[in-house]
């Protein structure tokens, strides 16, 4: 069994996002441990990377100030290992195809598993041209984390037969970002993918508040939160780590409220 469904077996999950070095390393560790400490079920590291097109202007410049830093993927993968040296829960990688390609992807997905990655997601790799990653992703046992959005329609079903890990749900249309609403029909989508898999799906993009976690989580098997997070890490810097645990804490409150 993939080690990923292990977050979403104690009722729904709550995965912070977490941009690796923004504002340094260091910081981005502390708050790890400090999301875990309040009840992140999995984290979801970003690679950072100079054109994340599906991230709004929070995360992009996020991803700005770590590269301006110096972060590399060499780098991510050190601080992973140091995450493993307690940390348990499961760990994915949110990344681009450029970032895998250029490092090499069975090199990539060989690093990941001596690090302790369980898996990753991809938003600009197309479904039907993931092949050469997900060859290499399984040769090392990392699940290769399935998108689907709202415009996905018949692909929904072919998308969730194949999927791995957890299904991540995108909630509406454009890139991540604080949302006053989701309107989006989530209850078909999710529908459809129960009728094709057994696979966990999350819903992200666009969510902030608990009122809009414990909705979310009420139609789906979890909550996926990340603008909101680097909005703290942004305001509070290398102070950051016990206000985004606060935050933690009361996001995993909100949708496990519901059960």
């Amino acid at each position: 069994m993939s080690k990923i469904r292990t977050a979403f077996e104690n009722g729904k999950a709550f995965i912070p996002f977490i941009t690796c070095g923004d504002p340094d390393l260091g910081t981005t560790a502390e708050v790890v441990r400090a999301a875990v400490r309040n009840g992140a079920d999995l984290i979801e590291l970003g690679i950072p990377f100079s054109d994340p097109t599906a991230e709004g202007p929070v995360i992009q410049g996020a991803n700005i100030r770590a590269l301006a830093g110096g972060v590399t993927t060499d780098k991510v993968f050190e601080l992973v290992k140091e995450l493993r040296r307690d940390v348990e829960v499961p760990m994915v990688f949110m990344t681009y195809t450029n970032v895998v390609f250029s490092y090499g992807a069975e090199r990539f997905m060989a690093k990941c598993c001596e690090t302790g990655i369980d898996g990753i997601i991809i938003p600009d790799l197309p479904f039907e041209e993931k092949g050469e990653f997900s060859d290499a992703a399984g040769m090392y046992g990392i699940d290769l984390i399935s998108l689907i959005a709202p415009t996905s329609d018949k692909r929904i079903a072919m998308i969730a037969k194949e999927a791995e890990g957890f299904i991540y749900l995108v909630s509406s249309l454009g890139v991540t970002g604080m949302r006053n609403e989701i309107s989006t029909n989530l209850e078909e989508i999710v529908r459809i993918i129960r009728e094709n898999t057994d696979v966990p799906c999350a819903v992200g993009f666009g969510i902030s508040t608990p009122e809009q976690a414990r909705a979310m989580a009420a139609v789906s098997d979890g909550a996926i939160v990340g603008s909101a997070i680097i909005k703290l890490l942004e305001k509070h810097g290398r102070d950051a780590a016990p206000y985004a645990g606060e935050y933690v804490k009361s996001m995993k409150q909100a949708v496990i409220s519901h059960i």
